[in-house]
C-alpha cells in the first residue's frame, strides 16, 4: 500500500505542474491559445515516439487506420475531451491562481456521475453527501477568491474550469461507449488497439488537432516566446507523459478495490502541490482561513468519496 500511495502521490505532483506552469505562462504574458494548443502538439510527438520505441511501427499504422475509419467520431471526442477541456483550463489561468484552478477542477468528480446518467448509465446513490462536501469546499475557495478580486474575474476563472470539468469526462465516456458498442448513436469500434492507453490518448490527440487549428485561427495570438515553448513542452512531458504513466502504473499494480480507491484518492494532492508550487515558484500568497477550509473540505470529501464508492 505504501508503494501504491507513493507512486500515486508522485503522479499528483507531476499533474499539478499543469496548473503551476500555465499560471506562470499567463503571468509572463503568454497567450492562452498557445499554452493550450502547443501542449497537444508536443503530446502528439511524445506519444508517437513512445509507441514507436516501445511497440514498433505496426501500432502506429493501426492507430492511423482506426482514426481514418472513424475520423468524425475521434474529431468530436477529441475536440470535447481534449480541446474544450484544456482550452478552458488554459484560459482560466489568466484570471486565477493555479491552486484555485486545481481546487475548482475537482468539480469533475461531481460532473462524472451526471455525464454517466446522460449516457444512460446507472450511478450509485451513496456518496452524495460527500459530493456535497466537495462542492461546499470548492465554493468556499471561490468565495475567498471573489473577495480579493471582482465578480467578473471570478466568472472568467471559475466558469471555464467548471465547463472543462464536464468536457473531460464526456470525451472519455464517448471513447468508452465506442469500445463497448452499447450506443446506437456512437460507432462501435472493436479493435485491440483501444486497450492500449497511450494509443487511445494518441487517437484523441489526433482528433483534437482541427479544434486547435480553429482556436489559433480565430484568436490570432502573437507568436509564443521561447519561454512559453519550453514551458508547454514541460507540461506535456510532466503531466501528459510522466504523470499519466505513473498513475496508470499504480492502478495496474492494484489487486483490491480499496487499493484502487487509495491510488485515486492521492490525486486530491494536486490541490496541495499546486498551492505549494505557486508559493515557492511564483511568490504566491497563502490562502486565508476561508480558502484553507475550502481546500481541506475538498480533499477530505474526495478521499472519503472514493473510499466509499469502492466499498
Amino acid at each position: 500500500m505504501a508503494k501504491l500511495i507513493t507512486i500515486g502521490s508522485l503522479a499528483a505532483l507531476f499533474f499539478s505542474s499543469t496548473f503551476i506552469l500555465n499560471r506562470a505562462m499567463s503571468l509572463a504574458g503568454g497567450h492562452w491559445a498557445w499554452t493550450a494548443s502547443l501542449r497537444f502538439g508536443y503530446m502528439l510527438i511524445f506519444l508517437i515516439l513512445i509507441l514507436l520505441v516501445t511497440q514498433g511501427k505496426k501500432v502506429l499504422i493501426e492507430v492511423k487506420n482506426i482514426f481514418l475509419q472513424h475520423w468524425l467520431f475521434w474529431s468530436i471526442a477529441g475536440s470535447i475531451g481534449f480541446g474544450v477541456f484544456y482550452a478552458l483550463i488554459s484560459f482560466s489561468a489568466s484570471y486565477s491562481a493555479g491552486w484555485i484552478m486545481a481546487t475548482t477542477w475537482q468539480t469533475t468528480i461531481l460532473a462524472t456521475p451526471i455525464v454517466l446518467i446522460f449516457f444512460g448509465r446507472k450511478v450509485p446513490a451513496k456518496g452524495l453527501l460527500l459530493i456535497g462536501a466537495i462542492f461546499i469546499g470548492i465554493v468556499l475557495v471561490n468565495i475567498e477568491h471573489v473577495s480579493l478580486t471582482t465578480p467578473k474575474t471570478l466568472i472568467y476563472s471559475a466558469l471555464p474550469v467548471l465547463i472543462a470539468a464536464f468536457a473531460y469526462p464526456i470525451g472519455n465516456q464517448l471513447v468508452w461507449e465506442a469500445r463497448m458498442g452499447k450506443s446506437k448513436h456512437i460507432p462501435y469500434i472493436q479493435h485491440p488497439i483501444l486497450e492500449n492507453g497511450f494509443a487511445r490518448v494518441l487517437l484523441l490527440t489526433l482528433g483534437s488537432l482541427p479544434f486547435w487549428m480553429a482556436i489559433l485561427l480565430s484568436t490570432s495570438p502573437p507568436a509564443p516566446s521561447n519561454g512559453q515553448l519550453i514551458s508547454t513542452a514541460l507540461v506535456a512531458l510532466f503531466s501528459g507523459v510522466i504523470a499519466t504513466t505513473l498513475f496508470l502504473y499504480a492502478r495496474h499494480l492494484c489487486r483490491e478495490p480499496h487499493e484502487i480507491a487509495a491510488v485515486d484518492a492521492t490525486q486530491s494532492l494536486e490541490v496541495i502541490f499546486s498551492l505549494l508550487g505557486e508559493i515557492i515558484f511564483l511568490s504566491g500568497a497563502w490562502p486565508g482561513a476561508l480558502g484553507m477550509t475550502g481546500v481541506a473540505l475538498t480533499i477530505f470529501g474526495l478521499i472519503a468519496y472514493i473510499i466509499m464508492q469502492s466499498k
